[in-house]
């Protein structure tokens, strides 16, 4: 009888352990941005709209619901979430959605504005003061949350024309002095993960011939373009490949066991070929950053693409 008393109660305790590593709760994740976050000008904008919540009620997926895709996909559960502005820097949020972002998130993804500082362009002290006031903020909520800075990409509206702050430049400089400010604002910042490098993975697609590096002077044969039609914002592809560097970022997962069947690519009409050629940027990308221990040959993935669930 104590024999089967005790197996009866190891069961048990197993099977309470099981139900509650089941019912755990997901991962409370929140992106904090603008329009290069929720995808002005591309269908990515209201991408599933319906996996995430939009702090601000405006009914909009954008990148952070590629990601919830991914982790989705990935056997990940992230409790997902989005407040953004257009045009706007971190100072923004602060000054005005305080009461919509002072919660207890276990991580946040946040940037500023494109160029740094409206008023000062190149100039990263606003967004080195402004990220860790932002992280200090969200401290007071949860003293464990992790913070992740994303690096944007170069703007070829900044670059091509002659009024450009980063005229004459190579394509890549934009990118490389955005990545630096970040760099800084992280190690003024407490709790930082990682700053993830989504422009430098743009940058990696265009020296890889994988994407168009001038938009003025037409797209090549068979390559994408990552900005959309202002030449500022992203594309749907654009917004893909940052998608995939942020969710190789916040998960530690190689975005190439997405697979060519991914479908958050697949719903956006994208061709397996390309799908795979961007989750191999942002691969490279990670592993040159630490962001992932390894990049593995991809499996191979023979399955028919279909919608995301």
């Amino acid at each position: 009888m104590r024999l089967l008393a005790l197996i009866s109660l190891c069961c048990t305790t197993l099977a309470c352990t099981l139900a509650q590593a089941q019912d755990m709760a997901p991962a409370r994740i929140l992106f904090i941005g603008n329009s290069f976050t929720f995808a002005q000008g591309s269908a990515v904008r209201y991408f599933h709209p319906d996996s995430v919540t939009d702090l601000n009620g405006t009914a909009q997926g954008g990148m952070p619901a590629l990601f919830k895709a991914f982790a989705t996909q990935a056997g990940l559960r992230y409790d997902v979430s989005l407040e953004t502005q257009p045009g706007s820097g971190l100072e923004f949020h602060l000054e005005n959605r305080r009461d919509r972002i002072a919660r207890p998130w276990d991580l946040v993804v946040m940037h500023g504005q494109s160029t740094l500082d409206f008023e000062k362009p190149g100039d990263p002290a606003k967004l080195v003061r402004k990220s860790r006031e932002m992280a200090e903020l969200l401290l007071d909520s949860n003293a464990a949350v992790r913070f992740f800075l994303l690096a944007t990409w170069s703007r070829a509206d900044q670059t091509y024309p002659a009024e450009g702050t980063w005229a004459g430049k190579p394509i890549e400089t934009m990118a490389t002095d955005v990545r630096k400010a970040y760099d800084r604002a992280a190690a003024n910042t407490p709790n930082v993960a990682a700053v993830i490098p989504v422009g430098e993975a743009w940058t990696r697609a265009m020296q890889q011939g994988i994407a168009d590096a001038n938009p003025y002077d037409g797209i090549a044969f068979n390559q994408l373009n990552l900005w959309t039609h202002d030449h500022y914002h992203a594309s749907a592809h654009g917004s893909y490949l940052e998608a995939l560097v942020v969710f190789g970022a916040v998960t530690q997962r190689d975005p190439r066991s997405l697979g060519a069947s991914e479908c958050a690519g697949f719903e956006l009409g994208f061709t397996t070929q390309q799908v795979l050629a961007l989750q191999q940027v942002a691969a490279v990308q990670l592993l040159a950053d630490g962001l992932i221990e390894s990049v593995d040959a991809p499996a191979a993935d023979n399955k028919a693409p279909q919608p995301c669930q």
